[in-house]
């Protein structure tokens, strides 16, 4: 090499450093790719392609500056093929990154289309040349600068002369393309790209830098071609400068592997993942280490068994360092996923009483876990969409403070998601009340949710692990506070229907103690007395008969009913039109039936648990019309309209005139009353959906919904 031991050492550690970061990152590229696209498996292999470069490099610095043979001069030949290739393929790569090949009229193809296949002829040309005309010196041949046995233009070796200006060219055609890019294919991708430009065009800037001096190398060694010994007597310049281009090719490598794993500009992966990041800093770390001990090995000489030992020690603690990284991020993750496996009481609020103030899931603890501490987030809403809906309540929100009000509809938002795969959408921060990404959320019966997230607190990109533990922390905390719900809900019915049996039990027991019985001892005596007298009536004791007999009756009609509607006969819009005649008909002036004839022949296969369910919440839903519905001292025609149809499930909408329901005239009624909280969760455990909408003073609407799966 130079002789110089500390710039030989240093020389051999950033060609060895630049070697192993360009495999790891070509290797990365390759085997991470989401589709094996052409732009991806060109950037793994012209990553790949720079690696052998700097093999051949390192080979030639073992061999020294000064050393020839037929070793030194094929590691040579060898390494000019990826210095030729490798400036096209950066030009072809930005473009590819820039959209050049998405938008056939884009103004991007316009302004680079000749100059793409200027650059490629160039390549073409200077890879033949390569392969058939012998245009370079051999390495003995330079450090002589004898260049009269190449191909030349007055003097000049035809490589030499187009490579320079070729090289420039393709960087600063990169930077143009990296300045006013297309526009991009992927989700997220504009975003993503925006934040990797300014690493690509330093990239750019910093090969810019090198493709600079390489042209001032091959200009100097022309200069000097006639004089050989030039070269022997400045090596240790030649050193220098050497160490110069390779340190700022290495800080290039640096500045594209962040652009690839920060935002993965040629994985295709919609998002980036973290552990990506944390895989290229132990790289950096393995790539310096070895680079710098091997390289010390090279340049002192030791004896072959310790430059072996010092390889084993390397890997071996830096596997060691591997293995408690791993274990400290173990339990990282642990002490983040600890609020979410935490117990959350939700067996003792079951057998909270009613009235206690302590009757609420609270799930607003484990969702600020997930947001603050996990993903990082300034602002996020957690909407439960769906069957569910009615259940979970209002939206949590973080931070607490913030509202979840006026939001556009959500269902359009997520329409387009079909499949359960963690995405996240992009959506405008300034209608969705601070958030910029909307995650849908998914269980076996379709969307259950969405998850609104905010911009990080670090101004970052959310990671695909990220992504992938809001989604499914989101669904878990949908579904245990609507199971939790449902549980509670039918424990506190079950209390009614204890405290009602029990209620009722007593008063019949007091009814027909205290009341009936008596009543008919002494009708007994009554007909005994009377019958003994000759001309006796036994008007009176029918009478009382007759009194005892309304007492019972009463008693039976306020008992609960245990008689099913006969659903399986009428079928479930026949028992609903019985229904309304018979019970409820004179409670409108008019009752309008619009019934869709797909609606009417799919309620037929309806389970009769499944009809049942939707038969007593409709009952319930015609019943507080009835009640609640005509305004107190003022008299106006009332009519019920009922609506059955057919759109991807069975929709039954139950809609009165009357008063609205929030009016204030019908406190009972003002949230849609205890019973229709309760059929809307019997809707829940059935798969369907029961909501409420109203208008105070013009309308009360509500509607059932059955999925087509049930």
């Amino acid at each position: 090499m130079t002789n110089i031991l500390w710039l030989d050492w240093a020389l051999m550690t950033v060609s060895l450093a630049n070697t192993i970061l360009l495999i790891w990152l070509g290797l990365t590229v390759l085997l991470n790719a989401e589709r094996r696209t052409w732009g991806a498996l060109l950037a793994g292999s012209g990553l790949l392609l720079g690696a052998i470069f700097f093999i051949s490099h390192s080979a030639i610095l073992g061999f020294g500056f000064t050393l020839t043979s037929s070793s030194v001069n094929l590691w040579w030949n060898v390494g000019w093929v990826p210095v030729v290739a490798l400036p096209l393929v950066w030009y072809v790569l930005m473009l590819w990154y820039s959209g050049y090949w998405d938008n056939r009229q884009g103004a991007l193809r316009k302004r680079q289309r000749i100059w793409f296949w200027v650059t490629f002829g160039a390549a073409a040309f200077l890879l033949i040349l390569l392969a058939t005309a012998n245009p370079l010196p051999s390495y003995e041949q330079v450090t002589r600068l004898s260049l009269s046995s190449t191909p030349s233009i007055a003097g000049i070796p035809i490589l030499i002369l187009i490579y320079p200006f070729y090289i420039v060219l393709c960087i600063l055609l990169s930077l143009d393309a990296l300045r006013r890019p297309g526009p991009s294919q992927r989700v997220m991708g504009e975003l993503a790209r925006q934040r990797a430009r300014p690493w690509l065009a330093a990239t750019a800037l910093v090969l810019l830098s090198v493709s600079l001096l390489v042209a001032w190398a091959m200009f100097w060694i022309i200069s000097n071609a006639d004089n050989p010994r030039v070269f022997f007597q400045q090596a240790h310049i030649l050193g220098w400068f050497d160490l110069a281009i390779a340190s700022l090719i290495g800080v290039a490598i640096l500045l594209v592997g962040q652009a690839v794993v920060s935002y993965e500009i040629f994985t295709g992966k919609a998002l980036p993942r973290r552990g990506l990041v944390r895989q290229w800093q132990r790289a950096i770390m393995l790539a310096v280490g070895i680079g710098a001990l091997v390289s010390l090995s090279i340049t002192i000489p030791f004896s072959p068994i310790y430059s072996l030992l010092m390889v084993t020690v390397i890997m071996t603690v830096f596997y060691g360092l591997l293995s408690w990284r791993s274990y400290t991020e173990r339990e990282r993750y642990i002490d983040n996923l600890r609020p979410f496996v935490a117990s959350q009481g939700l067996f003792d609020q079951l057998f909270t009483p009613a009235d206690s103030s302590n009757t609420t899931i609270n799930m607003q603890g484990p969702f600020n876990a997930l947001c603050g501490e996990v993903l990082g987030t300034r602002r996020a809403y957690l909407i439960a969409l769906g069957p569910l809906a009615p259940l979970v309540g209002p939206p949590l929100c973080f931070p607490a403070s913030a509202k979840a009000e006026n939001l556009p509809a959500i269902h359009e938002l997520i329409k387009d998601s079909h499949t359960p795969q963690p995405e996240a959408i992009p959506i405008d921060s300034g209608l969705y009340a601070g958030a910029a990404w909307a995650v849908p959320l998914w269980s076996e019966r379709g969307q259950i949710g969405v998850l609104l997230l905010g911009n990080k607190r670090d101004g970052g990109l959310y990671t695909q692990e990220e992504i992938e533990i809001a989604q499914t922390s989101g669904e878990r905390l949908i579904d245990t506070k609507a199971s939790a719900e449902i549980a509670q809900r039918l424990m506190t019915l079950q209390r009614q229907r204890l405290a009602e049996s029990q209620l009722l039990d007593q008063r019949a027991r007091r009814v027909l103690h205290d009341e009936v019985l008596p009543q008919l001892h002494t009708a007994m005596l009554k007909m005994v007395s009377e019958k003994s007298k000759p001309n006796g009536s036994s008007s009176e004791a029918i009478e009382m008969l007759a009194r005892a007999h309304g007492q019972i009756s009463d008693l039976l009609r306020e008992m609960p009913t245990t008689s099913l509607p006969e659903i399986s006969k009428l079928g479930l819009i026949g028992a609903m039109r019985r229904l309304v005649e018979e019970e409820y008909g004179q409670a409108f002036e008019e009752v309008r039936w619009h019934i869709d004839p797909q609606a009417e022949r799919q309620a037929q296969d309806v389970s009769p648990l499944t009809a049942e369910v939707l038969y007593y919440a409709s009952r319930e839903a015609i019943r507080n019309a009835s009640r609640h519905a005509r305004s107190e001292g003022r008299q106006h025609p009332l009519h019920l309209d009922i609506h059955i149809d057919w759109e991807q499930g069975l929709q039954v909408e139950i809609a009165d005139d009357g008063v609205g329901v929030g009016n204030g005239e019908n406190e009972e009624n003002s949230q849609g009353g205890h019973g229709l909280a309760l059929h809307s969760t019997m809707m829940a455990v059935v798969g369907g959906e029961l909501a409420i909408e109203s208008q105070p003073g013009e309308y009360t609407r509500v509607s059932l919904k059955l999925p087509h799966s049930y």
